[in-house]
């Protein structure tokens, strides 16, 4: 099947037609296209997980994930991980009380997920952490996630995802 040739007046029509639609649409949705050009200007910076002890718990996590601790003008009531513009923060709370997964009466309220390579080596490792197993949702094939608390209650998951790879030591997802 041959496409059928346009003729030139035809096109520079259809050209004029879009140009004018989109004027129109740019003066009617203006305030619209503004509001959201403002949202540009946001960027999120700190992932804070509430607890009595920041940099305990900021030890547990670096040394699941291998980054360092960040320098802390306040050790006692705040420690980091920087994860290129995101940082997890450990912020103290004198009155913690740790989430009951999956008690839905003490909820979550988040979790963090980790992609492996292995999820066996990754386990033993975080166990020796001090990390505590709660949930296996790994299926036949090897590919789900294993649920985990931190020392303090807070969940999160070591995840094995079909398809991913992994370029220089980072998950390249397939979607």
């Amino acid at each position: 099947m041959s496409a059928r040739p346009h003729p030139a007046g035809s096109l520079a029509k259809t050209i004029r037609a879009l140009k004018g639609l989109i004027g129109r649409c740019a003066a009617r949705y203006w305030p619209i296209l503004c509001l959201w050009q403002d949202r540009l200007m946001i960027q999120l910076t700190d992932f804070i997980i509430d607890c009595p002890n920041p940099m305990k718990l900021a030890a547990f996590y670096a040394a699941v994930t291998g980054r360092p601790i960040k320098e802390s003008h306040d050790k006692d009531n705040w420690a980091g991980i920087a994860f290129g513009e995101i940082e997890l923060a450990f912020q103290r709370v004198d009155d913690y009380r740790p989430p009951r997964w999956p008690d839905s009466e003490h909820p979550k309220q988040f979790h963090l997920d980790f992609e492996v390579d292995e999820i066996e080596p990754e386990q033993r490792r975080v166990l020796e952490l001090g990390a505590t197993l709660q949930k296996d949702f790994i299926g036949p094939e090897g590919y789900g996630w294993r649920v985990y608390t931190d020392p303090i209650g807070h969940p999160f998951c070591l995840c094995r995802n079909k398809g991913v790879t992994w370029i220089d030591k980072r998950a390249v997802f397939p979607y």
